[in-house]
């Protein structure tokens, strides 16, 4: 069941993302966040408007996916960042492609125009995931990152959107 996240799902979204910072270069960190990070992020997503959804299977999170501005500057303001995340124990069930369909949902529901997918670029199940949901290759960025003592390369990846019917820049 995919539904917004509520503050009790907070654990089951640290452990999620702690595992990714921890265990893999889907996240460019190198320290596991504590209860209150992920509490203010939470915070901030509701505060902001953003959405922040979960998979839900058997009463537990397995998955969360979200997005944000891709920069601070006024003119970037019809193009968000997304990210999406899946518990180690239930990756490649098809789960994060059924929460970006709704996150793709919400971001044409609310007139964006490009949607931005920053990706490892040795990350290849993300990337082909991506790629079948129609998003295409945009650049790398390589060096972006160094961890697990090794660089790392971030590929972008955008999917153009409906964006707003009538852009302006007020």
């Amino acid at each position: 069941m995919i539904r917004e996240a509520t503050e009790k799902d907070l654990m089951d979204i640290l452990e999620i993302y702690n595992d990714a910072i921890l265990n893999t270069t889907a996240v460019y960190d190198y320290k596991a966040h504590t209860l209150d990070d992920r509490t203010q992020w939470y915070e901030k997503k509701k505060q902001d408007g953003y959405p922040l959804l979960v998979f839900e299977k058997s009463d537990k999170v397995i998955a969360f996916s979200t997005f944000g501005p891709f920069r601070a500057w006024p003119a970037y303001k019809y193009t968000i960042e997304h990210s999406v995340y899946v518990h180690k124990d239930y990756r490649n069930e098809g789960i994060a492609t059924k929460l970006m369909q709704e996150i793709i949902k919400i971001a044409n529901a609310r007139e964006y125009a490009t949607l931005v997918a920053g990706i490892d670029a040795a990350n290849e199940t993300s990337i082909k995931m991506h790629e079948k949901m129609g998003f295409t290759f945009s650049g790398v960025i390589k060096k972006a990152g160094y961890k697990f003592n090794e660089w790392l390369d971030l590929a972008f990846y955008q999917l153009d959107l409906k964006g707003p019917k009538v852009p302006s820049e007020g």
